[in-house]
């Protein structure tokens, strides 16, 4: 089954033309390398991307997402991130029951945000579980919230899953991510997923069907979309934009930038796991999120 992919582009490009030349001129500056040309231009708008991207390219802020979990908490407590993250608690439970795994391993776990409501809602959740994670804070609060989910055994990696699997053999009966593969890099995706087919029955993975587009098309969309990903947020607007939502976004044009996402449309995602040596690849649609649709990807490894 294909997953939708971002509809009414015409929209989204009419809106950023009518109203969004400034901050887009800002973006095309940071693709040039521009800093202070982008700070410049972006301050002399007057929309709420204008404003967060102008204050961020002014700051000594050094582009780093993750570390300092506290922006990052505020992004996913709100916003869209509520209908988004019970759309994949149903998913990943759908899975658990149907598959009735005994182990699981969550790459890339964050503080549990998806993994441990899925536990809970399941009626036939696994007994083990192994978490994955470069951030010590985030998978200290997935280690802290896993206590809470009864016979289950937790084993916590604070770890790279490059890392992880260059070190551990262990078979899983499941292996998940959510939001997570999108932050490495397409070359080095491609080894981490080779690395698992052998290892796991079954491959589930939630992401984002993020539009293939040309450049000027893409700065557009960006362009737009932040705009209303801002928009979502009020009181933890600037926590949201300055910590995590502007070092997102310049680290996908600034050159030299600390780069945190790198996403693809979900037609890619399917060729990228098939390539690794998965079958049975499926593509489900999750849940219409404020930057591209989300979406869930099963397969199967061979272990």
């Amino acid at each position: 089954m294909g997953v939708r992919q971002l509809s009414g582009c015409d929209g989204w490009r009419g809106a950023c033309q009518a109203g969004g030349v400034t901050i887009i001129d800002a973006l095309r500056a940071l693709t040039r390398g521009e800093r202070e040309r982008a700070r410049e231009v972006a301050a002399a708008g007057s929309g709420e991307l204008d404003r967060a991207l102008a204050a961020y390219l002014g700051s000594d802020a050094d582009g780093t997402v993750y570390d300092q979990p506290a922006a990052f908490t505020a992004f996913i407590d709100g916003g869209g991130n509520v209908g988004l993250y019970k759309a994949v608690t149903r998913a990943l439970a759908r899975i658990y029951d149907e598959e009735r795994p005994v182990r699981v391993l969550d790459v890339g776990c964050g503080d549990g945000r998806a993994l441990v409501p899925s536990l809970v809602k399941a009626e036939h959740p696994p007994r083990h579980v192994t978490v994955v994670d470069p951030s010590e804070a985030l998978l200290s609060g997935a280690v802290k919230a896993l206590e809470g989910v009864k016979n289950l055994a937790v084993d916590a990696r604070n770890t790279r899953v490059e890392e992880f699997l260059a070190r551990d053999d262990s078979r899983f009966d499941v292996a998940q991510s959510t939001f997570a593969l999108h932050a490495i890099p397409h070359e080095e995706r491609d080894g981490v997923l080779a690395g698992l087919a052998p290892r796991v029955k079954s491959l589930a993975v939630v992401e984002f069907d993020v539009p293939d587009l040309d450049d000027e098309e893409r700065l557009e969309f960006l362009a737009e979309t932040y705009e209303r990903g801002l928009a979502e947020y009020d009181e933890d607007r600037e926590l949201v934009a300055q910590g995590f939502l502007m070092p997102v976004l310049t680290g996908q044009l600034l050159p030299g930038a600390k780069r945190s996402t790198w996403e693809q449309p979900a037609t890619s995602w399917a060729a990228q796991v098939g390539r690794a040596g998965f079958g049975d690849v499926r593509l489900t649609p999750l849940f219409d999120y404020w930057s591209s649709p989300a979406f869930l990807l099963t397969a199967s490894g061979t272990a």
